[in-house]
């Protein structure tokens, strides 16, 4: 995805654009190798599909017509934080939910569609070409080929969470970017079912994990007159078993799920993924970057998958490419990354921030992130009881508001009243929207 988005942008200021992608890749919506998430729930935050929109214009419209279903996100979705779901009300943060493999499906067809942008399958870059100065081509090997080399005026590295960015900066004579790294210790367990008209009232589904309660789940109304079900656990693993892979839901505290899957008739066996661990590589600290070489999406920051960040935030790094772009070729590695680093910080705080709320993950509890994560739990607790927390609260979450949103006098106001009473439970972040499996 982030490459065909960096393609998408690329393609406005360069004669040609190539994406060189080692998978072969399939014909339509359909799961491919490179991705093994891609069978499992995903997310597109609100921030993210306006920026689709822009890009691919239609966006919305035509995934609709392929079976993608357009959602109010808090109107036509559950939210579970604690004990109970926050108000459904129209709340005007549109969302869709659909599978991973048609909205990469849809990009990529889009992308190819432009005049000068070709996607070459089955070939891999293995290293890049370097004039000691800048990035001048890389090396690609096709698929039983010998390798070759391809010049280019600018390289973007979209090797994603198998990132080799670092070593082949090593390999040039450059310091690595240091790495922030958390393994949020969880697994998904995904499933999925047949959706008929009636079987539920929400369109999705999402109930989080917390400290009291490390697991949680999802289910998202998705193309194919399908339900992608996950149940996830931190530091556990949900069942496998298709006997007692719907009975764990009733373990949830909102029993709306439990009673879907009850019903429902599922379409295939329980797969299970193991989450990697979230990396955040620093490029934006680095006071020396060859020129001609940038990297976005996975490659500059992988995400819990949990969160449901990480197309958005490849789509908005595309957007900040474009804008650092008009300002020429020279000296667009570190302007660039200056740009990215501002788009990453947020969701990144609310991940790890998230992640560390559950003492058995590994890794550095500063007083930004306690406080940060007690102030959530407050937000989450009076979520419960205010519509208008909640609003606040997902637009926050879908990156269309800033986290200063969240102390605003009015959100303030009612999150210290809702939540009086002693101290909030001790809540985690919902996996943030997940409407658009």
């Amino acid at each position: 995805m982030s490459g065909l988005l960096a393609a998408r942008v690329l393609s406005e200021s360069f004669d040609k654009v190539t994406v060189f992608d080692r998978d072969t890749l399939p014909e339509g919506a359909a799961q491919r190798r490179g991705v093994p998430q891609g069978e499992h729930s995903h997310g597109l935050l609100a921030r993210g599909r306006q920026v689709l929109e822009e890009l691919y214009p239609g966006f919305g419209a035509d995934l609709a017509a392929r079976g993608a279903l357009p959602v109010d996100l808090q109107n036509d979705c559950v939210w579970v934080y604690g004990e109970r779901a926050v108000p459904r009300v129209p709340s005007g943060l549109a969302g869709m939910c659909m599978s991973r493999p048609l909205i990469e499906a849809y990009v990529r067809e889009r992308t190819t569609a432009l005049a000068n942008v070709t996607v070459l399958d089955g070939h891999e870059a293995t290293r890049l070409l370097f004039d000691g100065r800048r990035v001048t081509g890389v090396t690609i090997r096709a698929v039983g080929g010998a390798p070759h080399d391809v010049p280019a005026d600018l390289v973007v590295d979209a090797t994603g969470r198998g990132n080799r960015g670092p070593t082949w900066l090593a390999a040039l004579g450059f310091e690595r970017p240091a790495e922030e790294r958390i393994d949020p210790l969880t697994t998904y367990v995904s499933r999925d079912y047949r959706r008929v008209p009636g079987d539920a009232d929400f369109t999705a589904f999402v109930c989080g994990a917390r400290t009291t309660r490390p697991y949680g789940g999802v289910g998202i109304a998705a193309d194919g007159d399908r339900w992608m079900v996950t149940l996830f656990g931190v530091g556990m693993v949900p069942p496998t078993d298709p006997d007692s892979y719907a009975g764990f839901a009733a373990r949830l505290p909102d029993p709306r799920l439990y009673e879907l899957l009850r019903e429902a008739e599922p379409l295939g066996p329980p797969m299970k993924l193991r989450l990697p661990p979230s990396v955040r590589r620093r490029y934006e600290r680095m006071t020396r970057l060859p020129e001609r070489l940038v990297a976005i999406g996975d490659a500059i920051c992988s995400f819990n998958p949990a969160y449901g960040q990480g197309m958005t935030v490849a789509a908005a790094e595309a957007a900040e490419l474009r804008a650092a772009l008009a300002a020429g070729l020279d000296g667009l590695p570190a302007r660039f990354y200056a740009r990215a680093a501002k788009v990453v910080d947020t969701p990144w705080d609310i991940a790890v921030g998230a992640d560390l709320g559950f003492p058995e993950v590994v890794g550095v509890r500063t007083g930004k992130t306690r406080f940060l994560n007690g102030y959530v739990a407050r937000v989450q607790t009076a979520s419960e009881r205010s519509a208008a927390v909640a609003g606040r609260f997902l637009r926050v979450a879908n990156l269309v508001a800033p986290p200063q949103a969240l102390f605003a006098p009015p959100i303030l106001a009612r999150v210290l009243w809702h939540s009086r009473g002693g101290t909030a439970p001790a809540h985690t972040a919902a996996p943030v929207p997940a409407p658009v499996a």
